[in-house]
């Protein structure tokens, strides 16, 4: 039987203090780079601005809702939560918009939905019921929970997106570890995948395939493929100890840097603020997953350890893969920076993470109590 849910400000009262620190200074500081990256030449620094802050009202609205709602309820509604996001999958690859060659949005007329965002928050919750009721601790639990994954992963590797599925395999990875797979069987896993990597290359559409190529040599095609790498690369250079300042980064004011306000975010702020405001974001994340995790370790329901486990594994991957492509360390997938990026679904979905994991605390909190 499901506990009473408690009144919101008491809620609002029992936050864990410093994880709303972190996110609230991660997106005040995207919002800053986001205003800087689009006032070059196109001049749309306040438009850009103006729907972050939009977006960001309404995460807050959805934000107080959840938590409110609280983590165990939807679990109840999990299997139905994830249905409802498979549909949507589906529903994009037909009727969606497509841009940059990826069929992942809605158009919704004054904004676009990109369903795969929320499908992330969908496939944590689903995994944290189904592994709690059926623990990956044998065949065909192990292969079930994989095969559960695997509808929504396959759903956005179609679109194509293959920087979001690979965040589906990542959450499903962390998750069925948490449930307590053995280590045979999550062994297997890794040494299956990095076997069909080779394969996966004969699959790869052409753009794809020379994003690779040019990860491994930016100079092969410097001014096609290989350019955002090097122009990436050299804006974090010339950021320096302390950075040019606010508004004085040249590479996104002149365009030279492509997708400043999105794929390229930590860029335009590493040049505006230099290694010292990089190391500050860098902290922030650290401090953000630090809480994450201690309310998940905490928690005494297995449920809510594979879900905080999911959340974390999926806002980690996609820290360290973005600023890795702004740095030249990985390949360019176009995942956002977490909190930081310009995107309203994204900023959508981490706010439903968010409040998921503060009522995962809050219940801790009250079971210590």
């Amino acid at each position: 039987m499901e506990e009473r849910r408690p009144p919101l400000r008491e809620s609002l009262a029992s936050l864990d203090k410093l994880q709303l620190v972190a996110v609230l200074a991660l997106y005040l500081l995207g919002m800053l780079s986001i205003y800087s990256a689009g006032a070059g030449r196109a001049l749309r620094g306040g438009e850009l601005a103006l729907r972050q802050g939009i977006w960001g009202v309404l995460s807050i609205c959805a934000f107080l809702v959840v938590l409110h709602i609280g983590y165990e309820r939807f679990f109840s509604l999990a299997y139905r939560i994830y249905a409802g996001a498979l549909v949507l999958l589906l529903g994009v690859i037909v009727l969606g918009l497509t841009v940059k060659g990826a069929q992942s949005w809605f158009n919704l007329g004054f904004f676009r939905l990109q369903p795969a965002e929320f499908g992330k928050v969908a496939l944590a919750l689903v995994l944290g019921k189904h592994l709690s009721r059926f623990p990956p601790n044998d065949g065909p639990s192990f292969v079930g929970g994989l095969l559960l994954a695997a509808a929504s992963g396959v759903l956005v590797l179609l679109q194509p997106d293959a920087g979001s599925a690979l965040v589906y395999g990542i959450i499903a990875f962390a998750a069925i570890v948490v449930a307590g797979a053995p280590r045979k069987y999550s062994t297997g896993l890794i040494l299956g995948g990095a076997a069909l990597v080779p394969f996966a290359w004969f699959f790869l559409k052409d753009y794809q395939k020379l994003r690779i190529l040019v990860f491994i040599d930016p100079w092969r095609d410097p001014l096609g493929a290989g350019y955002n790498v090097i122009q990436s690369r050299i804006a974090i250079g010339s950021g320096g100890l302390f950075g040019k300042g606010y508004m004085n980064g040249l590479q996104s004011k002149l365009r030279f840097l492509p997708e400043p306000h999105t794929d390229f975010i930590f860029s335009v702020f590493s040049e505006e603020f230099g290694f010292v405001g990089a190391l500050l974001v860098l902290l922030l994340f650290g401090l953000l997953f630090w809480r994450m995790l201690e309310a998940g370790l905490r928690s005494k329901d297995i449920r809510a350890k594979i879900l905080v486990a999911g959340i974390a594994a999926w806002m980690w991957f996609q820290v360290v893969e973005s600023i890795g492509m702004s740095i030249g360390l990985l390949p360019i997938t176009g995942l956002p920076l977490p909190l930081m990026s310009y995107g309203g679904s994204s900023l959508l979905a981490l706010s439903i993470a968010f409040a998921l994991i503060q009522s995962v605390y809050i219940s801790t909190l009250k079971s210590y109590e």
